[in-house]
């Protein structure tokens, strides 16, 4: 035995009671989690006899056990009372103490066998004091490691989205941009497989803009578009319609969206998480990784992370696309700008050219009338020639008279060929009198035609010969009077068929002009002659006008009528209702009807089969709507699949009516459009001629309200105008104002409908109802002015005078027992401070909160979760319950439900209405899960809508406690209830 140990049994003496104490508290110092610090505490108290069951602690909101199995609901709500400050009392579960002991905020919790707490000895309460202290530090480690990670995890994150706007920002295309932002994705989380899809809500279509997959690498391509009717088990568009973001293996998430595994695309992962990317609160696309290898799966902190950066990715697409199309819009507005400079050039240089050819005619034209040479007249023509072509060898040749002789009054050619009269024979000048057109020909097809006989050869050999010949002739009243001629002996100067043109152009004017001289000097003598070609002159002119007419009646029918059908057009069609309209404002007898009728699902035969279905359709209703009128009647498009009908023969209404049920017989028979057969039909809108029309565009507009009058009632139809439709927008103003008035006389009152116990039919509470006592319609439900009430905003204010009524009324009925249940809107979540005011309602009226139940829907609660959580919480706090309403109609999950505190659930009545019936089994199997799942929530069930025994006896089978509906009473005033009290409770009946 060494010095410091000896035998004394006093302080500081050498014990195995105080070796294990030391070799506990160092198991427990040296402990490196929370979990080897509560096992090895366990250990050391029952070594000191402690019967000591568990530890438990929280872990970001988790409440954890060691050992794990003690985590049993006993032990659960003991920890949970401790951590509250509220521990059970004694006897009635396990003993806790705080860790450490004492302190305010404890971490721990040690939980014993009743009484095994109850008196410590020195060494036990040192051991919860040294693991109290070992458990604190541990805590404060764990907390310190989660920031440290938090802060990693935000830097990360910061650093990608910078990346992601200087990828937005660069002059990248969209591939190598939605490439670099797969890899910038990748660094956050694992995203081997991965892809960007944009939803087109109007098309009802999806692109995946961006696909990489190891095991469908090849399924979709960028620019493929697919519709959605055609994805129905795609989880890409069941997340894009859910609208929220999903996370877990595709045969799960298949499940919660109500997808049919079987019609899944593509190949089935481990793990798949997709968030939507939104615009404007609107879906417009998704983003999504998923993992085919087990052991690679994702946390809601990767969903959280991804969630985030979907909106930055979004806008960055979006920012790409813009500038990729701003880029295109410059690129073709610079072509466009091109192709009108050089259509511009092109008319500027063309009206130059016609303007230059214009002078040139008016000077030919006045040299008719000018009193010089024959000489000085031809050269003056020649001049002309030469400002607008090459005409440096030019002749004028003219036949004689008797037609037998070619006469050259003016020649001038640079090689010096004298052309003179000769008889008429085979020279070129003579070939091209007999073609009657413009002859462009060269030296070579001169030699052909003198191979061919038409030339002679010897005439051909006496001349020089040309590089190129142009001739064109002089037409006169009697035919070919003569030929101007030019031509080149230059091999670099040649003629081209503009020029052919232009010198033919010319020499209807040379011909005129010359005509013009050769008549004048026998102007007197021929005076009579000249009446005869004024007489001729007039008939061709009568002729000219006559065609013009024609044209002109062609024109306008163009304008007025639609190229398409053949039809009368809008403007014809107002200009025929302005007459009308005028004749019956000038006799009120003469009644006329206007049909505007409309082309049900036009849309989809152009977007589904192309335009050109969509035209054939047209062209065949305009055929049928023809076949249906009288000759008088007008039938006109008026656009697109708008056509109008204007009837001004007949007894009004009932001819219209006529026209329109004959039109809808006439519509039922199928339209062949190549080799489908196509059910077109039409609405009809029928407005009938009033004095009160003061012009076209009112009965129009009553046409057309009619119209929508049609097509809202179901299509394939038709409806006359009744003034009733036009003031049915007045009374929705009047009901808006009695709203106002109603609030100030308090024209509304409460009323109460019974929530029963399904096995003995005694009452637990009530539903508070609102019901409006009108002075002249009697008494209104909800139904009749609510949706005004909401649309014009007095819907808060009406509901809180509904809950003071309420609170008033109801305090009698629940005065021993049960509650009272109010409807909460959605709008009244919008304030943070609307459980105080809740609160505040309820202290001055004297209701006792633990009285009050609100009853709110799913979609209250999914607006803004955690304002929403805040506010019931609070309302709990004050013992005021809260029950979800109409369960199972909107997102209801185990993943919402369990988020907010409440005390009961509302069952649909859609789910109730196939009780007792054959096919209810789906139903019974919904109703059944509900309880389930309000079974592990702790939450009352109340199903709503009871009407009939067979219901309530399914409901009592399916293990439903509570319900309400007509079976047990329909809504009353309170005073109906107290009395119905005081006779005792009613049995259920139908009523």
């Amino acid at each position: 035995m060494s010095d410091s140990q000896t035998s004394d049994t006093g302080e500081g003496a050498w014990t195995p009671g105080a070796s294990a104490f030391a070799a506990s508290g160092l198991s427990i110092l040296t402990a490196t989690g929370v979990d080897a610090a509560a096992a090895a505490l366990l250990e050391a108290l029952r070594d000191c006899g402690i019967a000591a069951e568990a530890v438990a602690w929280t872990d970001h909101g988790e409440l954890l056990f060691e050992p794990a199995e003690a985590g049993t609901s006993h032990n659960r709500a003991a920890a949970e009372a401790a951590f509250a400050g509220r521990p059970l009392p004694a006897g009635s579960g396990p003993d806790t103490q705080l860790l450490p002991p004492g302190a305010a905020e404890a971490g721990a919790v040690l939980l014993a066998a009743p009484g095994a707490l109850a008196t410590l000895d020195a060494s036990a309460s040192r051991l919860l004091a040294l693991a109290g202290r070992r458990l604190s530090e541990l805590f404060s480690i764990q907390r310190l490691q989660t920031s440290v990670k938090d802060l990693e995890q935000a830097e990360q994150l910061q650093h990608a989205l910078f990346a992601i706007a200087d990828m937005a920002a660069s002059d990248r295309d969209m591939q190598s941009l939605l490439r670099g932002l797969h890899q910038i994705i990748g660094r956050l989380m694992y995203a081997e497989n991965f892809y960007i899809a944009l939803y087109d809500r109007q098309r009802e279509t999806i692109r995946f803009i961006y696909f990489a997959d190891e095991m469908d690498g090849g399924m979709h391509g960028p620019e493929q578009e697919f519709k959605a009717s055609e994805m129905g088990g795609s989880l890409t568009l069941g997340l894009i319609r859910h609208g929220r973001a999903v996370r877990g293996p595709s045969e799960q998430i298949a499940e919660t969206l109500g997808l049919i595994h079987e019609d899944a695309l593509g190949t089935p992962s481990v793990d798949f998480m997709g968030v939507p990317m939104r615009r404007n609160d609107e879906v417009v696309g998704a983003l999504v990784v998923q993992s085919y290898r087990e052991g690679f799966s994702y946390t809601q902190s990767d969903c959280a992370v991804l969630s985030f950066v979907a909106e930055h990715v979004l806008n960055a697409v979006e920012r790409k696309r813009g500038q990729e199309a701003l880029e295109q819009h410059v690129a073709d507005r610079t072509v466009e700008l091109a192709q009108a400079n050089m259509q511009l050039q092109a008319q500027v240089a063309e009206r130059e050219r016609a303007a230059h050819l214009q002078a040139t005619l008016y000077k030919i034209a006045a040299l008719a009338n000018s009193q010089e040479r024959d000489e000085d007249f031809y050269r003056s023509i020649h001049h002309s020639v030469g400002e607008l072509l090459y005409a440096e060898n030019f002749y004028i040749a003219l036949l004689s008279a008797d037609g037998t002789q070619l006469e050259i009054p003016y020649s001038v050619d640079v090689a010096g060929d004298d052309r003179v009269d000769r008889p008429l024979g085979q020279g070129l000048t003579e070939y091209a009198l007999r073609l009657g057109h413009a002859l462009l020909i060269d030296d070579q097809g001169v030699r052909e035609l003198v191979a061919r006989g038409e030339m002679d050869a010897t005439h051909h050999a006496s001349r020089t010969s040309a590089v190129c010949w142009l001739g064109a002739p002089l037409m006169g009243a009697d035919g070919v009077m003569g030929m101007v001629v030019v031509q080149s002996y230059r091999p670099d100067l040649v003629y081209s068929s503009e020029d052919a043109e232009l010198l033919t152009f010319v020499a209807h004017q040379i011909a005129s002009s010359v005509q013009r001289r050769r008549h004048a000097e026998a102007l007197h003598a021929l005076n009579a002659e000249l009446e005869q070609r004024v007489q001729a002159r007039t008939r061709e002119l009568r002729r000219e006008i006559s065609v013009r007419e024609q044209v002109e009646a062609q024109l306008k029918h163009q304008v007025m009528h639609d190229p398409l059908t053949g039809l009368p057009n809008r403007l014809y069609l107002r200009d025929r209702l302005e007459r009308a309209l005028s004749s019956q404002q000038r006799n009120p007898q003469h009644a006329f009807a206007l049909l505007y009728l409309d082309v049900d699902r036009f849309k989809l035969f152009n977007d589904s089969l192309g335009h050109l279905a969509g035209d054939a359709v047209l062209r065949e209703v305009s055929a049928r709507l023809l076949d249906c009128v009288r000759g008088p009647d007008i039938v006109a498009r008026l656009s697109g699949d708008e056509f109008a009908i204007l009837l001004e023969e007949g007894a009004q209404p009932a001819t219209a009516v006529k026209i329109a049920q004959r039109i809808q017989a006439r519509m039922q028979a199928a339209v062949q459009v190549g080799d489908r057969d196509l059910q077109a039909s039409v609405s009809i809108g029928i407005a009938i001629s009033h004095p009160r029309y003061q012009t076209i565009d009112e009965m129009l507009h009553d046409a057309d309200v009619a119209l929508y009058r049609a097509k809202a009632t179901g299509r394939q139809r038709f409806v006359l105008f009744d003034e009733r439709q036009q003031k049915a927008a007045m009374n929705v103003l009047e009901l808006e104002l009695q709203l106002r008035q109603a609030l100030h006389a308090g024209e509304f009152v409460p009323y109460f409908q019974p929530i029963v116990r399904l096995d003995d039919g005694g009452t637990v509470g009530y539903e508070a109802l609102i019901r409006w006592q009108h002075p002249t319609r009697g008494l209104l439900g909800p139904g009749e002015f609510l949706p005004v009430a909401e649309e014009s905003g007095l819907i808060e204010a009406i509901d809180w005078h509904m809950y003071r009524l309420a609170c008033t009324a109801g305090a009698p009925l629940v005065a021993d027992d049960g509650f009272i249940s109010i409807n909460i809107s959605p709008r009244h979540f919008q304030y943070e401070d609307f459980d105080q005011r809740l609160l505040d309602l309820l202290q001055e009226t004297g209701f006792p909160p633990a009285r009050l139940r609100i009853e709110v829907t799913e979609s209250t609660l999914l607006g803004d979760p955690e304002a929403a959580a805040r506010i019931l919480q609070r309302l709990q706090d004050a013992q005021v319950g809260a029950a979800l309403d109409d369960f199972g109609t909107g997102y209801s999950s185990l993943s919402y439900v369990h988020r907010f505190p409440l005390k009961s659930i509302k069952i649909d009545r859609s789910f109730i209405r196939d009780l007792g019936q054959a096919d209810a089994r789906r139903s019974l199997a919904i109703i059944e899960a509900v309880q389930g799942l309000a079974r592990s929530l702790s939450l009352s069930v109340v199903a709503e809508g009871v009407e009939t025994e067979a219901q309530r006896q399914a409901l009592l089978a399916a293990g439903c406690p509570c319900a309400q509906g007509f079976l047990f009473g329909r809504p009353q005033p309170a005073g109906h209830w107290r009395a119905g009290a005081a006779s005792g409770p009613a049995l259920p009946r139908e009523t």
